[in-house]
């Protein structure tokens, strides 16, 4: 998630200034960002667990397509206009992005042995953790590898579409390191990012902003982790 297109905001927003300390905002945006992520798997274990509501999303292309539209919305709306929302409102919508993503990520419960899955996330939690903590304290300016990291996901969606087509579990597993790579790096870029943005528009709900971004990035990390490590139960 790019937060350039906050910095243009000033601090005359709905909730006036906003004090506290950036290390109280990080904490308030590892908070929401757990929560967003407990919400989200279990949904997607409960969803994957009923038959009915599996066969009702994943054989129903229409449905599902519907789904991901609505959670690409929810993602634009809420990180373009949510310093102008209630904190309220700004944590029912990321809770409901949170959830419509567990619906759709159900489908790895039943793709995936538990034990992938189990290794997928210890490993992505250990990992982004490690960049999160330098993101947060290091003091070199990671804007220009930010920018790079950015063209970098930009060609690996690229290669995805392409390998649709093609259908190649060589460059599938290619990507998929190339993905660990770039997520590993924003999620370092986007810890620093919170920083800047704070430093500019102190409002509260730059928590819930900040907790989308990671959250963001610490699934995209799961699921490039999974696919290597994953054993596909066919």
């Amino acid at each position: 998630m790019d937060f350039n297109n906050m910095n243009n905001m000033n601090n005359n927003n709905n909730h006036g200034v906003y004090q506290t300390s950036f290390s109280g905002i990080m904490n308030k945006v590892y908070g929401i960002m757990f929560l967003g992520l407990l919400l989200t798997a279990g949904i997607a274990y409960a969803v994957s667990s009923s038959p009915t509501m599996m066969n009702l999303i994943y054989e129903n292309m229409v449905l599902l397509i519907v789904l991901i539209v609505v959670e690409l919305g929810l993602v634009w709306y809420l990180s373009s206009r949510v310093l102008e929302m209630s904190s309220g409102k700004a944590m029912f919508m990321f809770g409901l992005y949170s959830a419509l993503n567990g619906i759709t990520l159900a489908y790895i419960f039943i793709v995936y042995d538990l034990g992938a899955i189990y290794m997928a996330f210890f490993t992505t939690a250990i990992t982004f953790g490690v960049m999160s903590v330098y993101g947060y304290f290091t003091k070199t300016d990671l804007t220009g590898i930010g920018k790079i990291l950015f063209f970098g996901l930009i060609g690996i969606i690229i290669a995805s579409v392409v390998n649709m087509f093609v259908g190649s579990s060589q460059v599938n597993l290619y990507i998929s390191y190339a993905g660990v790579i770039i997520f590993l790096g924003l999620t370092a870029y986007d810890t620093q990012k919170i920083k800047e943005v704070y430093s500019q528009v102190p409002n509260e709900n730059v928590a819930v902003l900040g907790a989308l971004t990671l959250y963001l990035d610490f699934i995209n990390l799961f699921l490039m982790l999974l696919r290597i490590f994953g054993m596909n139960k066919d």
